[in-house]
């Protein structure tokens, strides 16, 4: 206990600082460097107002993320810059140098790769991750490897470009098939190269109907002359055009250059959808899924800046979603259930109308953005381009969902996931889990709640919710035994089903004072596990046993995902509970406050007026059907105008 009162000593003093240092802050655009205990930067971020963004950071409410790095926080420093285009270049550079953990990251591993068409006398075609200032034209880029060597095998068939690294002293077998031009032994004119080079910038571009009407074309000459065999080969290439090209999805009256993104956020991951438009059709797309911490917004824009510094062959046009956009994507799945719509409605909207981080001005970003790259960024409002955005949203939304819920949907897999869950921590049996987690924020609105696994599957119908009564301040492990307590008393005493496991957040402490409570004061000899978090926040560790000792599990294992969804679920629900009892003692500390209010007259407000801000604005007038005085009603409305300015 004494070494976690002087942890509480050490964050209350870091804190103060904090306060005196946000008193300083000022209105101006700049990037700032959150810090933990040990110096080290752990969230790097921009803003068009440092006063405002970095407060929100220690106001307010956040969500499960959010809250986790906030936690970590001791320190902070800021870098103020000229604009908000600067802050932008400014914060990509940091996150490149610092390599913060809260940050999304687009790791150098990642770089997408081009199609090249090298700057030499006899030009050769190449796939390249690297983007040089080689006078060499690149095309792309392609989200993976496969797909670019899919399109290089088509265009070697198809132009005669030298296919060797060093020029050979005699012809070789290309040559024969008629897919080079044998400069080693023969002279190739630079116009040859210069017409070759101009088709396969057209084709790459989205002119490829002309090149297939080409080689129709040459295919009827070759047909006519009764070359079958080059007519054979001709006709190939056009069914390997034909291939290649059948994704189109979506066409535009013009032939601009765009890349055209979307994003959707769930369960604390974002998966970015980028589509690609070259000469008004969409010819490729390219997905990437990641943890995020901050504000989703905000590491969106993040997550752009980091692309195009990576990836300097810009289109003509970028069009980027609002947050709002993005979060309807997020509330639109179309196959949950009602109540599963309704609930990730709620998280979306709750996750942009968080106030904690501030809201990001996505006009801002994309001018900012605009004045950085030289091309123009767009927020589209209305028409074909915002349903553009809107498709990548979806697509980005569908690919999120499918993460969760393609091993979920598979019950077998699950049900054998459960059963040999049970054989790794050497139980008979596993179809019931019960897993509690634990949420308040320094101590304040201590909640905890449990979550039902039956056979691998949550049952919604057995969760429960826990105010925590008898723990004064942010202690974890008496609130554990607390719940643990209320929950198998019940247990005894209505008779209701055993779990086969008990499954607590949490290492050594949670799960020692879990069990001392089941067998020393119940008599209950039940299973305890505990799931282990490393520092980004993810399930990193299973611990069993009476000392709690660590479980040997592949991380890429079901019975590893399925652990980490009974994590997931379970934090999910302490924290949308969490949320909801701060938001009614927020209300009712404001009424609490004023002389003559009790609980009944505060519920006979509430009930009347709806809200503590329709309160505010009503009338002295407004009173009188509640039998409420004008005295005691000017008293009310003084003292939450009061509390307002």
């Amino acid at each position: 206990m004494d070494d976690f009162a002087k942890l509480l000593a050490e964050q209350e003093k870091a804190l103060e600082s904090i306060r005196h240092k946000l008193a300083l802050l000022p209105d101006l655009p700049g990037c700032y460097l959150m810090k933990n205990d040990a110096g080290t930067i752990i969230y790097v971020g921009k803003a068009k107002v440092l006063k405002n963004r970095v407060r929100s950071y220690f106001t307010g409410s956040h969500n499960g993320k959010t809250q986790m790095l906030v936690s970590e926080i001791r320190d902070f420093e800021y870098i103020v810059t000229g604009s908000n285009m600067e802050a932008l270049i400014l914060e990509c550079n940091l996150i490149k140098t610092h390599q913060p953990r809260f940050n999304v990251l687009l790791k150098d591993d990642k770089t997408y790769p081009y199609l090249k068409i090298t700057n030499e006398e006899h030009p050769r075609l190449e796939v390249t991750r690297r983007v040089l200032k080689d006078k060499a034209k690149y095309f792309g880029p392609y989200p993976n490897a496969y797909a670019a060597q899919q399109t290089k095998k088509l265009l070697d068939r198809m132009y005669p470009l030298r296919k060797c690294g060093v020029m050979p002293k005699e012809v070789c077998l290309y040559y024969h098939m008629g897919q080079c031009m044998a400069p080693c032994v023969k002279e190739v004119p630079d116009s040859a190269y210069e017409d070759i080079t101009k088709e396969i910038q057209s084709f790459l571009s989205g002119g490829h109907e002309e090149i297939k009407k080409e080689l129709q074309r040459k295919m009827q000459e070759a047909a006519e002359d009764l070359y079958f065999e080059r007519a054979k080969e001709l006709r190939d290439q056009i069914i390997h055009i034909d291939t290649l090209m059948e994704k189109q999805k979506i066409t535009t009256t013009d032939t601009r250059d765009r890349d055209v993104f979307g994003y959707s956020v769930d369960k604390g991951w974002m998966c970015v959808q980028i589509l690609y438009m070259r000469q008004g059709k969409m010819v490729q797309r390219n997905k990437s899924v990641f943890p995020f911490y901050g504000d989703a917004h905000s590491d969106f824009m993040s997550f752009i800046a980091q692309y195009y510094s990576d990836n300097p062959a810009l289109p003509q046009e970028i069009l980027l979603p609002g947050p709002i956009m993005a979060a309807e994507a997020t509330a639109s799945a179309g196959t949950a259930s009602e109540t599963e719509r309704k609930s990730v409605t709620e998280e979306a909207v709750l996750e942009e109308q968080e106030v904690a981080i501030g809201a990001v001005d996505a006009a801002g970003g994309a001018e900012a953005l605009q004045e950085w790259l030289g091309v123009k960024v767009h927020v589209p409002q209305r028409g074909l381009k915002r349903q553009m955005v809107g498709m990548a949203c979806d697509n980005a939304r569908v690919s999120l969902d499918e993460k969760f819920r393609l091993i979920e949907r598979d019950e077998e897999r699950t049900s054998v996931a459960a059963a040999n869950l049970g054989e790794v921590i050497g139980l008979e049996s596993l179809n019931r889990i019960e897993a509690f987690d634990n949420s308040n924020i320094q101590g304040a609105n201590p909640v905890s709640a449990m979550v039902v696994f039956t056979n691998g599957k949550p049952d919604k119908k057995e969760y429960r919710k826990y105010k925590v009564r008898s723990v004064v301040g942010p202690d974890d492990y008496e609130t554990m035994r607390e719940v643990i307590r209320r929950r198998y008393e019940r247990v005894l005493k209505e008779n209701l089903p055993f779990p086969d496991l008990i499954v607590v957040d949490g290492g050594k402490g949670q799960i020692s004072a879990a069990i001392d409570v089941l067998e020393n004061e119940l008599g209950l000899f039940i299973p305890v596990c505990g799931l282990v978090k490393d520092a980004k926040h993810k399930t990193a560790q299973l611990m069993i046993g009476d000392p709690p000792e660590p479980v040997s599990l592949p991380r890429d294992s079901q019975e590893f995902y399925l652990l980490q969804r009974i994590q997931d679920e379970v934090h999910r629900f302490a924290i949308s509970f969490h949320r909801e009892q701060r938001g009614k003692s927020m209300v009712s500390s404001k009424l609490d406050a004023i002389p003559g209010i009790g609980e009944k007259r505060r519920k006979l407000l509430l009930k009347h007026f709806g809200s503590v801000k329709k309160i505010k604005e009503a009338s002295v007038e407004d009173f009188k059907p509640l039998s409420i005085g004008e005295k005691l009603a000017t008293d009310i409305l003084k003292a939450l105008r009061e509390e307002e300015s």
